[in-house]
């Protein structure tokens, strides 16, 4: 069940991948814990258990999981039967292939601290008050997009208890004092991570993604990292990003 599968890329910096690995399991445990989700924690891997609509989320911790945990992940993924499955591994060990999951590859990256661009004419603003929580999280859910999600329900995505939540920040970007863009980050041990980076499809090619991500270099302390869509990558590796390695989504 361990077999690498054949897409599989090598890794340049494990240290760097279980940095991001960290950080995505803060990333989705605080999402689970203010969501009401279950939230499942074994040593090789951490799940979600989540609504109909945001189904289940997997996120191996380890490139080596023993049996026990790799046959109740498969297990938790072949029982779902409502909402999606997404079993996220960053160090393409697993072949999920026979549970009728498929695979696709992902980039996961990092910037080591250093100097931070130059910000665009862009205004970038923490969300304070559950107004722009709703309007950060409404334009992830249309602007990532998260289909799943739509249509929009108020506080499911975004709910109102991140707000405050130690390490968890997010921002909203506007123009000409329009909302145009959006992401959230994690700060956990040390370790900066990036998720959602969203630019609301009418407002692109305009510099808001990289006016987001001048805010969140210029808060964030030590490395960040994220992992990358193939459209976002040319912004991240011009500012500064390097790839670690591609990791292995089945879904």
């Amino acid at each position: 069940m361990t077999t690498e599968p054949a897409l599989a890329g090598p890794v340049t910096d494990m240290t760097s991948l279980h940095l991001a690995t960290r950080n995505a399991a803060a990333f989705w445990s605080a999402l689970a814990q203010t969501r009401g989700h279950a939230l499942v924690h074994r040593p090789g891997f951490v799940g979600v258990d989540g609504s109909e609509r945001s189904g289940l989320r997997i996120l191996l911790l380890s490139p080596e999981p023993d049996a026990d945990d790799v046959a109740e992940l498969t297990d938790l993924a072949r029982r779902r039967s409502t909402g999606g499955v997404v079993v996220e591994d960053p160090f393409s060990s697993l072949d999920l292939g026979g549970s009728g999951l498929s695979p696709r590859r992902l980039p996961v990256m990092i910037r080591r601290p250093g100097p931070v661009p130059a910000p665009p004419a862009v205004q970038v603003r923490r969300v304070e008050t559950d107004d722009q929580l709703e309007t950060a999280e409404r334009i992830v859910v249309h602007g990532f997009p998260l289909p799943a999600f739509q249509p929009h329900q108020a506080g499911e995505v975004f709910p109102t208890g991140l707000l405050g939540r130690e390490g968890i920040e997010l921002f909203l970007a506007t123009r000409d004092g329009v909302p145009a863009g959006a992401c959230m980050t994690v700060a956990d041990g040390g370790v900066g991570g990036v998720y959602w980076v969203t630019t609301l499809p009418e407002h692109r090619s305009r510099g808001v993604g990289r006016a987001l991500m001048h805010a969140v270099l210029g808060h964030l302390e030590g490395p960040v990292t994220l992992t990358s869509a193939t459209a976002g990558k040319p912004l991240y590796d011009s500012l500064g990003f390097d790839t670690v390695t591609h990791a292995t989504w089945w879904s």
